[in-house]
């Protein structure tokens, strides 16, 4: 059965000022959801808080100085197989008993990660080396050198 009931905004055309929230005013501004924004937090919308927010006041953790971190600069062991060549012939890398040595700190990285192949033989010098990385590089032939 068809439910016959006007909807809310039909039912109010032609009234004014109010619309149905009582006296002047009860629904205007912010009075309504306790003020604006995080006002109340302490007060009356607390309960909020401790179900929604628990961790809404205080400090939480640490954040650690610049002077300690390290910024990590990687690249991967197949963009150094695709560019060894061209390294070789620029002069940015040597070649030394068979194996292509690339310097990856003096290109402006310090750690050397696992995703890609390794065809060539390679020398890799580096600050970091992942397993994977270190493991692909010695499976083709080549070495791994990790500075201190």
């Amino acid at each position: 059965m068809v439910v016959r009931k006007e909807r809310k905004s039909r039912k109010l055309r032609g009234r004014t000022r109010t619309m149905g929230w009582g006296r002047v005013g009860q629904h205007r501004k912010s009075g309504s959801r306790g003020g604006f924004g995080a006002v109340g937090m302490h007060k009356h919308k607390y309960l909020w808080i401790v179900k929604n927010a628990p961790r809404w006041y205080g400090k939480h953790g640490f954040t650690s100085p610049w002077s300690v971190k390290e910024e990590v600069r990687a690249i991967n062991v197949g963009e150094l197989d695709e560019i060894a060549r061209r390294l070789e012939q620029e002069g940015r890398a040597v070649v030394e008993n068979g194996l292509i040595v690339i310097n990856t700190v003096e290109m402006g990285y310090n750690k050397v990660l696992g995703r890609g192949r390794v065809s060539g033989k390679l020398k890799v010098i580096a600050e970091y080396v992942s397993e994977e990385a270190k493991r692909k590089i010695e499976e083709a032939g080549g070495r791994v050198e990790v500075l201190e």
